[in-house]
């Protein structure tokens, strides 16, 4: 499928967000502002170099990285994220391992002063970008409103372990989120009673899956999600949703595995679009403006620049997601703009859960990248966990 030039291959590997109320935006503790262009150490910041500097070996059984948080402030040399730090919040490094044996590096952070036990949140998306990006400065957010949190780079992308790199799947990805839940369910400042996990973008649809599977998670968060196994083997929209469209598809897969064998190395198939063609859609425009330019590029981002291996999308072409979704107990709160071209992916998620304890929340005006870092209602997001996960209450699950 095309849109206006640009390949469904292309812009599968684009996705995120950061979210807004369906009344007006919610303030915010620190207000975001775009940061400035990364340093070179933190573009040779690499998964292997990672474990070496943090003293972690991915061939170990899962760690922390750092077993208690920083106490002093990051300064701005040290600190790599597109956020400003919260002078509120403990920033620490930890790892854990998932039942597939990847090692899992994620950023933590915790309220400071705040007295134990805390309800826990395990954040991760949007799909092609890591922890330093948008799902970090969720995490880092709610943390001052009293969460130990954590954001993590998901199997193969990012700080993690993983080969080869740059690959998605639903299954790994799902793990992924449920792997965090074993960290925080086992570690002593949490109370494993209220585990939360939030997924950004195609995020959500995997912390959808993770809800589906993991009864530990109290409440799930799909921040203007995408179901990127709908959107791989149906196109945007559902537009190439037919048995000849996917055909032709696992047609170019199969031949990119052979090429790649030969070559001895898979073809990556490009992150954002740079530069933009005169006729790019809107939304690929918003992309853009997040991933390529100093409000949200970051150097180990896919999204911001190579992209992932064309072949990541086989497993996605060959998965499903959501569907066991209606027999999900806890609670789900999804999220998306109003204007978002991706809106109807957490609408028809939605239609799929039942119970009252789920909710939608529709952004008036806004655009899926809206949701990234910009119009996020941190006050729904809290008062929507905290009812759902009750200090003292046993949750259903």
């Amino acid at each position: 499928m095309k849109l206006h030039g640009i390949t469904l291959a292309a812009l599968l590997l684009l996705c995120h967000s950061a979210l807004a109320d369906s009344t007006a935006p919610a303030p915010q503790p620190a207000a975001p502002t775009p940061a400035s262009a990364p340093s070179a150490a933190a573009a040779a910041n690499t998964p292997a170099n990672t474990a070496a500097n943090t003293g972690n070996n991915p061939s170990t059984p899962s760690q922390t990285m750092s077993s208690s948080p920083n106490t002093t402030a990051p300064s701005a040399a040290d600190w790599d994220k597109t956020f400003p730090a919260d002078p509120r919040v403990e920033h620490s490094k930890i790892s854990f391992r998932t039942r597939f044996g990847n090692t899992i590096v994620a950023d933590l952070y915790r309220p400071k002063g705040a007295a134990a036990p805390l309800p826990a949140i395990a954040v991760s998306g949007p799909f092609g970008a890591v922890k330093e990006q948008c799902s970090g400065l969720y995490a880092q957010t709610m943390a001052a409103r009293g969460y130990l949190c954590i954001a993590f780079d998901p199997s193969f992308t990012g700080e993690s372990s993983g080969e080869p790199r740059n690959v998605a799947s639903p299954d790994i990805n799902t793990e992924d989120f449920c792997a965090a839940v074993d960290y925080l369910s086992t570690h002593p400042d949490v109370d494993p009673e209220r585990i939360a996990i939030i997924g950004i973008c195609g995020w959500g649809g995997m912390a959808i899956n993770a809800a589906a599977v993991d009864t530990r998670i109290k409440a799930t968060v799909a921040s203007t999600m995408y179901d990127m196994c709908r959107v791989t083997a149906r196109g945007y929209f559902d537009a190439d949703d037919s048995p000849e469209a996917r055909r032709r598809l696992r047609e170019k897969l199969s031949a990119q595995r052979t090429l790649d064998y030969r070559n001895g190395s898979p073809q990556r198939a490009g992150g954002v679009i740079d530069p933009l063609p005169a006729d790019a859609p809107a939304f690929v425009r918003d992309y853009y403006d997040y991933y390529k330019t100093p409000r949200g590029y970051h150097p180990r981002s896919l999204n911001s620049n190579a992209g992932w291996n064309t072949t990541s999308a086989i497993s996605l072409l060959n998965g499903t997601l959501l569907a066991y979704a209606d027999e999900i107990r806890s609670a789900v709160l999804i999220v998306h703009g109003e204007k978002a071209h991706s809106r109807y992916f957490g609408e028809d998620a939605f239609r799929k859960l039942k119970g009252d304890n789920k909710k939608l929340i529709i952004v008036p005006g806004a655009v899926h990248t809206d949701l990234y870092d910009r119009l996020i209602p941190f006050d729904s997001i809290d008062s929507f966990l905290k009812q759902n996960m009750p200090v003292g209450e046993k949750n259903k699950s």
